[in-house]
């Protein structure tokens, strides 16, 4: 059965695309507005870790309404969510049996909600898995250094290919580079060098 795994190349969905892989043939794939080519590091995680890789072109007016939310809210949360749902919408389009991704127990944000899966799964004729919401930060942490190579650090440092990075350079853009640091607070991210055996 085919799965697309919404890929990031941190070690969240890098964890997901291991466990998936025994039940699933996984294709890592990674959505992008087009804005940098930040989804290349998502490409680089996936075949080091031995996983066919796809880029899909996301709706740019979602990101800049996404934008928008972030910077009258003053944080992430909201807009990070849209990007997220419309992403899994984006792959749900895609000839595949199921689609996944890293969304653990305790993430804050992106989530989704039981309904949001449902309906998902109903409008796209796809199951929805998400193999990380029985596990907990510590968990997943524990999981993932026993098996990859993970490099972590300041976001603004660390390679990766999720929606922040664009949403960053679109904030910056659209509403100068002090308005970023502003919305986004300083937190660490991870990038998968590949597997530790």
């Amino acid at each position: 059965m085919e799965l697309a795994l919404l890929y990031s190349g941190g070690k969240d969905s890098s964890l997901a695309a291991h466990l998936l892989d025994r039940f699933y043939d996984v294709r890592c794939v990674t959505g992008s507005f087009g804005l940098t080519d930040d989804w290349e590091h998502a490409e680089r995680a996936a075949a080091e870790l031995g996983f066919p890789f796809e880029r899909v072109a996301l709706d740019r007016e979602v990101a800049e309404s996404a934008a928008e939310t972030m910077v009258a809210d003053g944080y992430p949360r909201n807009g990070i969510q849209r990007v997220h749902e419309h992403a899994l919408e984006t792959i749900a389009a895609l000839d595949v049996d199921a689609i996944a991704d890293g969304t653990r127990r305790d993430d804050r944000v992106p989530t989704v909600s039981r309904a949001q899966a449902q309906s998902l799964e109903d409008r796209n004729g796809v199951d929805y898995i998400s193999p990380l919401s029985g596990f907990g930060r510590h968990a997943v942490d524990q999981l993932v250094d026993a098996t990859f190579d993970v490099q972590q650090g300041p976001s603004e440092e660390v390679p990766k290919a999720d929606y922040e990075d664009e949403l960053r350079t679109l904030i910056a853009d659209e509403y100068g580079e002090e308005t970023v640091g502003d919305v986004f607070p300083d937190h660490d991210q991870t990038y998968v060098h590949g597997r530790n055996d």
